[in-house]
C-alpha cells in the first residue's frame, strides 16, 4: 500500500507510509513509523485517536489551545503545543517532517452556533483554512478531517449516504460543510490526499489498561452523558424532547457509534488517503436507537431509575437519523466492533464513575 505522493507545486514531496500495517512496536523506531499532527488532541475523539496512533508506534504532536479540551486527556508521550489552529504554520514548517494531519479542533454545540455564528465561522472555518494553507506550504501529503452528519440537515433519505442532499440547519453544520468543500478544492488544485469522516452520535469511552478517555463537555448537550449525570445524582431528571414522532415508541431515533470504533476509522482513512482525491465517508452504526431505548439501557447498566420528563419537541429535530456506512466498510474495511448500546453506555459509565465522580 505504499506509494510516492505529495502536495503538487509546493514544499517537499515525501514518501507516504502506512499507518496501520507493519508498524514498529510503540516506542521503537521502524520503517513505517510516521510523524503526525493532531489538532484538538485534548478533546474526546482527538485524544482517543492520539492514543491509538501512539500505540501504533507513531510520533504525534498535539495542537490544542485547551479552550474546550482537557489537559488530563493529553497523552503524556505526545508532544503538546498549546496554540490555536490559526497559528498552525508555526508547527507545520517545511522542514518539520510531518507525514499527515488529523484535524479535530472545532466548536461543536449546534445550538450555540446559532446565537454566536461569528465565533463558529472564525474558529471552525477560518481556522481550518489557516490549517489547510499551512499543510500546503509545508508539503504535508495527507489530511483527515473531522466532519459531521449535521451537514445533511433534515435528511431526504434513510439511511443517509454520502451522496444525500447537504442542507445544514445550523451554523455548526454549515461551517463543517464549508471545510469539506475547501478540501475538495485543495485536493483537485494542489494534490492533497484528503479524507472527511462524517460522524453521527459518538458515545462510549476508550478503556485500555491504565488509559481511560471519555466524554466531558461543559455544558453537556449529549443524551448519554446527560443520562449518566442523572443516574449519578448530578441532575434531577432527564428531559426527552418529544414523544409523538412517527417511530416505534414516539421518541427520536439516532445512530450511535462507539468512540473506539470511530477512532480506528481514522487510522484506516490515513492509509486510504490518495493524492489528488478528497474521499468522504459516513461513520455510524447503521442501526438506530430511540431515546427511550437509550434510557432503558442506562437504567439497566447503572441500576438507577433515571427519572424522565417529556418536554415539547425541539424545532428542527428530525424524527430519524441513521447512517449508511457501506462505503466505509467497502473501501476502508471498517466494521464497528462495539455496536451495541450496552457496549457504549457500559464503557461511558465506567469512565464517568472513575474519572468524573471520583475526581470531583
Amino acid at each position: 500500500m505504499e506509494w510516492v505522493g505529495g502536495v503538487v507545486g509546493s514544499g517537499p514531496v515525501r514518501r507516504r507510509r502506512v499507518i496501520t500495517k507493519g508498524h514498529a512496536p510503540a516506542g521503537q523506531a521502524g520503517g513505517n513509523d510516521v510523524k503526525l499532527l493532531v489538532t484538538g488532541g485534548a478533546g474526546f475523539i482527538g485524544s482517543v485517536v492520539t492514543r491509538m496512533l501512539l500505540d501504533a508506534g507513531h510520533e504525534v504532536v498535539v495542537l490544542d489551545d485547551l479552550r474546550t479540551g482537557h489537559r488530563e486527556a493529553l497523552a503524556p508521550d505526545a508532544t503538546h503545543v498549546e496554540a490555536s489552529i490559526h497559528d498552525a504554520a508555526r508547527i507545520l514548517t517545511p522542514d518539520a517532517g510531518f507525514d499527515g494531519v488529523l484535524h479535530f479542533a472545532a466548536l461543536i454545540a449546534a445550538g450555540e452556533s446559532m446565537v454566536k455564528p461569528e465565533v463558529y465561522w472564525q474558529n471552525n472555518t477560518v481556522g481550518s483554512l489557516a490549517l489547510i494553507n499551512a499543510v500546503r506550504a509545508a508539503g504535508v501529503p495527507r489530511m483527515v478531517f473531522s466532519s459531521t452528519a449535521a451537514v445533511y440537515g433534515n435528511p431526504t433519505e434513510l439511511p443517509i449516504t454520502e451522496t444525500a442532499v447537504k442542507a445544514p440547519t445550523n451554523t455548526y453544520g454549515a461551517t463543517k460543510l464549508a471545510v469539506d468543500m475547501a478540501l475538495t478544492s485543495e485536493a483537485v488544485a494542489h494534490g492533497l490526499a484528503a479524507v472527511s469522516l462524517r460522524y453521527f452520535n459518538v458515545a462510549g469511552a476508550h478503556l485500555a489498561g491504565d488509559v481511560a478517555l471519555g466524554e466531558r463537555h461543559d455544558p453537556e448537550t449529549h443524551l448519554i452523558p446527560i443520562a449518566l449525570e442523572v443516574a449519578a445524582g448530578r441532575r434531577e431528571k432527564l428531559q426527552l424532547f418529544g414523544d409523538d414522532y412517527p417511530t416505534v415508541d414516539g421518541t427520536c431515533v439516532r445512530d450511535y457509534i462507539h468512540v473506539a470504533d470511530l477512532a480506528r476509522a481514522h487510522l484506516l482513512a490515513l492509509d486510504a488517503a490518495t493524492g489528488g482525491q478528497h474521499r468522504i465517508y459516513n461513520l455510524g452504526n447503521g442501526n438506530g436507537f430511540t431515546n427511550r431505548q437509550v434510557v432503558d439501557v442506562v437504567r439497566e447498566v447503572t441500576g438507577h431509575q433515571l427519572p424522565v420528563e417529556v418536554a415539547p419537541r425541539r424545532e428542527g429535530d428530525p424524527a430519524e437519523l441513521v447512517a449508511s456506512s457501506a462505503l466505509a466498510r467497502d473501501e476502508l474495511g471498517w466494521v464497528p466492533r462495539k455496536p451495541t448500546l450496552h457496549d457504549m453506555v457500559g464503557d461511558a459509565w465506567a469512565f464517568y464513575r472513575t474519572h468524573v465522580l471520583e475526581q470531583s
